[in-house]
């Protein structure tokens, strides 16, 4: 095996400029919040609430322009059943952070949230959050693991080196820096790394585009040369399934933790919007350079460059385009700075998904589930054990397990499928509650497996309309297999069939519990009953007991735990001053009718 020495002095001294940039944000941030009396448990997870529009744009473009989306896109472009037609990420990631500014992101930073799973637990409880923690943990998990596979498979493409090594010690450095810093250290070497990815991609593109083997990529565009033109189609029978994707992607794309977590860390209200915006252009334009790689790849005479005869496509490796076009059609020089950059698009992402995973497990299940008690130093400990635990998990998936694409693809989906709708209820329609909230989480789990998963191979027990059979090489035992190909937009429709379920065994719930129709005692979930307690108190109780009690003698009923718990999730400290004095004025439980009692 050939070490490229260059190569591993480009990548040395490129880690330990993210690693310095790392601990410089640290230090430099160590004392922020303290002033305001924030946590630093908080201040971990959320940065102290004032990061700035520089860094909160870098910070949130770099949430989606990681190894998989500059590989990915660079794949699909070359790929030739497939073209520009089906590099959906671009514009699917960019209109879902449009999406998530107009309609998300306020109400979410205006009501002073910590994590995504606060609404959830807030008003389905904390036993309804632990369950919806589970589809959004195996997103960040398996997202991070994929990207830290690709990263190993990329830079044992251009340096030569032990694939297990390099993903060993890129997950380290990522670690290593989240933990001494948290989003402070993410969000700054963020912008050091967009900064690589940016320069390193777009100083390779020149002199890929003039090597004597790569055609005019305009021309190789609408027109067939050394393989279909990169342009690509979508046949009418796949429309639905392109249709499908492209939802996934927009929607889909919005309830991550990764993206709330630069939502919650700006500002203000507004400034989380603008931030989604500046990140919806900065994904677009972080693209292009990978549109550009991809469209070389397919304009390139292979037999012409030093990577051979035989084309990447027809060696399994069209994943690799990104890496092999740096490799075989760029100088060694401009290949190790262009290295560069896709090992801090992968680092870029891994480090962000690994503080999402340990914020909502420390906060949403440890601290509001198990230790309400507990103190802010132990919610710092608790953080930086699961950064480490939840970080080493994703290396060894990334090592060992295979099918680590498929199950990122999967959990994907039921981030989809199970959070989005619950995300829309939770924000926006009055009176769900708990029941349906388990209700949708059963109708997208099971519609969606339902539907199979041939990456997993996982076979398919609900045949939507449109199915078909194909068969298919696999690439470890070289056999023919069969695989059912769901041309039915499955994962949409299950998405909608677990909001509307969620909307209406909410309603129904809340009917049969207050009509009667149900004992008060079957409430076991405490979503109704306990909810609306002052209502119900008025319409049945006080009516079976004979007391004629007016509504304006009844002293308001306070149930136990909601204030507390109600303030454990928003801080009154970044609302609005003139939400926090209607709010004094208008509740029963504020201090000033405390005082008065």
């Amino acid at each position: 095996m050939t070490i490229h020495v260059e190569g591993l002095v480009a990548i040395a001294l490129f880690y330990l400029l993210i690693l310095f940039v790392g601990i410089w944000a640290a230090w430099k941030n160590k004392h922020s919040g303290e002033a305001e009396g924030t946590d630093r448990s908080e201040t971990i997870m959320v940065g102290g609430r004032d990061i700035g529009l520089f860094v909160g744009g870098f910070t949130m473009t770099a949430t989606w322009v990681g190894g998989g989306y500059i590989n990915g896109t660079a794949e699909y472009v070359y790929l030739p059943d497939y073209g520009l037609a089906w590099a959906q990420a671009p514009f699917g990631y960019a209109l879902s952070l449009v999406v998530g500014g107009l309609f998300f992101a306020k109400p979410m930073r205006s009501r002073g949230y910590v994590t995504m799973l606060d609404p959830f637990q807030q008003l389905y409880g904390k036993r309804m959050g632990g369950l919806l923690f589970i589809p959004a943990l195996m997103g960040e998990i398996f997202w991070s693991a994929a990207i830290l596979s690709a990263l190993g498979a990329t830079l044992s493409v251009i340096v030569d080196i032990n694939i297990k090594m390099s993903v060993v010690i890129s997950a380290l450095i990522a670690i290593f820096y989240t933990l001494v810093g948290g989003l402070y250290s993410v969000a700054y070497t963020d912008v050091v790394q967009l900064f690589c990815i940016f320069v390193g991609l777009w100083i390779s593109v020149p002199f890929a585009l003039i090597n004597p083997a790569v055609s005019d990529i305009t021309v190789t565009a609408v027109k067939q040369v050394y393989q279909s033109p990169w342009r690509g189609s979508v046949n009418k029978d796949d429309t639905w399934v392109w249709i499908d994707n492209f939802c996934l992607l927009m929607m889909g794309g919005i309830p991550w933790q990764v993206y709330f977590q630069r939502v919650l860390s700006a500002s203000s209200a507004t400034y989380a919007q603008v931030l989604s915006f500046l990140a919806a252009f900065g994904c677009l334009v972080m693209a292009v350079p990978s549109v550009l790689i991809g469209a070389i790849g397919a304009s390139t005479d292979w037999n012409q460059t030093s990577y051979g005869a035989v084309p990447p496509k027809d060696k399994e490796q069209a994943d690799m385009i990104l890496p092999i076009v740096l490799q075989h059609l760029c100088p060694p020089f401009v290949s190790f700075f262009g290295l560069g950059a896709v090992s801090a698009a992968v680092m870029s992402s891994a480090d962000s998904s690994i503080l999402s995973a340990s914020s909502m497990f420390a906060r949403n299940i440890y601290q509001l589930a198990f230790r309400q008690s507990a103190s802010d130093r132990e919610i710092v400990w608790v953080m930086r054990v699961t950064i480490f635990v939840f970080g080493g998990l994703a290396t060894v998936m990334a090592l060992v397990t295979g099918t680590v694409y498929g199950l990122w693809y999967l959990s994907s989906d039921l981030v989809y499928v199970i959070i989005f709708p619950q995300l829309l209820s939770v924000l926006f329609v009055k009176g769900t509650n708990t029941y349906g909230s388990v209700a949708a989480y059963l109708f997208g789990l099971l519609l969606r497996i339902g539907g199979g998963e041939p990456y997993l191979h996982l076979p398919p027990f609900i045949y939507y309309p449109g199915w078909i059979t194909e068969k298919k090489l696999h690439p470890s035992t070289g056999q023919m297999e069969e695989i059912i190909v769901q041309k039915f937009p499955f994962k949409t429709v299950s998405m909608l069939a677990s909001f509307l379920g969620n909307v209406a065994v909410s309603y129904l719930a809340k009917y049969l519990f207050e009509s009667g129709k149900i004992s008060h005692k079957y409430d076991i979930l405490d979503a109704v009953v306990s909810k609306h307690s002052g209502e119900i108190m008025d319409k049945t109780t006080l009516v079976t007991r004979g007391n004629n009690i007016g509504l304006s003698e009844m002293a308001p009923v306070k149930p136990r735990l909601s204030v507390t718990l109600a303030a454990a999730f928003t801080r009154r400290d970044t609302l609005p001053k003139e939400t926090v004095e209607e709010e004094d004025e208008s509740s029963p439980d504020s201090p000033h009718h405390d005082d008065d009692e």
